[in-house]
């Protein structure tokens, strides 16, 4: 028996062999071995925690998370397999001296002869982690609709904090917020993302930058705007021998407020009151400077924010001036005479001495032979609850027609013979 089995035991183990080549070459030709590449496979980062209690962060840098992935495996595994069943990995704990870490690639589920990756190794920056509170700065774009002013911006944050790698958190200045206002005719409420800036105003992209608010609530007001006279009062008189020339000044004289429609329509001038401006005593002239804030009607405010509300007033006072003017005498008449009398001027002067007061300018323009005066009969009646009239010699003074700031000094009284009418 024993011979038997080892009787041309070459020729059998030849056989054997045979068989086996055989048979790999039915499984090669049944389900042959293929290589299949895998793309832009996200590497998994693990241990990150081991940084964070550095306090500090990294940044992937040239995408190097991003990897191809090389599978050889028979035809039947690769058919099955997708990007899902790819895993790369990098631990944080084997992150070496120059900020790389050789990544791990496995299969899920699958027997396959190899995989490897390109690249094979991720390669961080790593930095201090730093925070820090930065103001939050607004612009506004576009103009509100014509006759509406936009009154006021209020942001709901002024300050937000940032967190990141100390070289990028350096490089912001500020947290920009831009609100376009155009066409508005009513308030504006909005939530405007947030920039992060330089010192210059440049926006600046920085992703491992993590702010504490992406948005920023912001409300604008909008209001009807309307220009409104500012008129006044004066209250007093100059001191003795000054008189006020009439002319005012305010500067300015016409403010642009704002508010509702329906309480500017309601609005024609701000006003200043008496109070306000005393010119008791003054013998020059008087400047004032008032806050009209203080006279605007509620729900009414000053449309220009630059403007502090300050208006100045100047009230013109000059020194009184005496003149006497040589009126001809004929220059005055005698009107509403009663009925049944007769009357007429006793002999007198052919001039008549007209004391007169008043400014400068006004005073110098006068001149005598065009003043008229009149004796009003009938009104001096009245005055002296005269009912009637008896037929003598009266004394009544002249009424004469001089221009506005004029004052006559000493009246002028002249004789005037009442003659009862016969018949009557």
């Amino acid at each position: 028996m024993k011979k038997k089995i080892f009787h041309n035991w070459g020729l059998k183990l030849g056989s054997l062999v045979l068989a086996f080549v055989l048979w790999l070459l039915v499984i090669q030709i049944g389900d042959p071995k293929e290589t299949e590449v895998f793309r832009n496979i996200q590497v998994k980062l693990i241990n990150t925690e081991l940084l964070d209690q550095q306090n500090k962060v990294y940044e992937v840098l040239d995408n190097t998370d991003k990897v191809s992935v090389t599978v050889r495996a028979p035809q039947s595994v690769i058919n099955s397999l997708t990007s899902s069943d790819i895993v790369a990995e990098a631990d944080m704990s084997k992150l070496t001296e120059i900020n790389t870490i050789v990544i791990s690639f496995n299969v899920l589920n699958a027997d396959v002869d190899s995989v490897r990756g390109n690249p094979d190794a991720i390669r961080l920056n790593v930095e201090e982690r730093r925070s820090k509170w930065i103001n939050v700065r607004y612009n506004i774009t576009g103009e509100v609709a014509e006759g509406y002013v936009l009154t006021s911006v209020r942001p709901e944050l002024t300050r937000i904090q940032i967190t990141g790698p100390k070289s990028q958190v350096d490089q912001v200045s500020y947290a920009g917020v831009e609100l376009d206002v155009s066409g508005a005719v009513t308030d504006i409420t909005a939530n405007v993302e947030t920039m992060l800036c330089d010192a210059e105003g440049n926006v600046q992209d920085l992703a491992n930058v993590v702010k504490t608010s992406d948005y920023v609530k912001m409300d604008a007001e909008v209001l009807a705007a309307k220009d409104v006279p500012v008129e006044f009062d004066i209250s007093g008189e100059p001191a003795d021998g000054y008189l006020v020339t009439g002319t005012v000044d305010v500067d300015p004289g016409t403010i642009k407020a704002a508010g509702r429609t329906y309480t500017l329509n309601n609005l024609s001038a701000i006003s200043i009151p008496g109070e306000d401006l005393d010119i008791t005593g003054a013998s020059e002239n008087v400047i004032k400077t008032i806050n009209i804030k203080k006279y605007l009607p509620s729900g009414v405010t000053l449309a220009d924010s630059s403007f502090d509300g300050n208006v100045t007033v100047t009230i013109h006072i000059e020194p009184e001036v005496e003149t006497v003017l040589n009126v001809p005498a004929s220059s005055v008449s005698l009107i509403n005479i009663p009925e049944g009398f007769y009357a007429e001027f006793a002999e007198t002067e052919e001039y008549l001495e007209l004391r007169v007061s008043g400014l400068e300018e006004v005073v110098s323009a006068l001149q005598a032979d065009t003043i008229r005066g009149t004796i009003d009969l009938a009104a001096w009646m009245e005055e002296e609850n005269m009912e009637k009239i008896s037929a003598r010699t009266h004394y009544i003074p002249v009424t004469f027609m001089l221009p506005d700031g004029v004052t006559v000094k000493e009246k002028i009284i002249l004789p005037v013979i009442i003659t009862k009418l016969e018949g009557v």
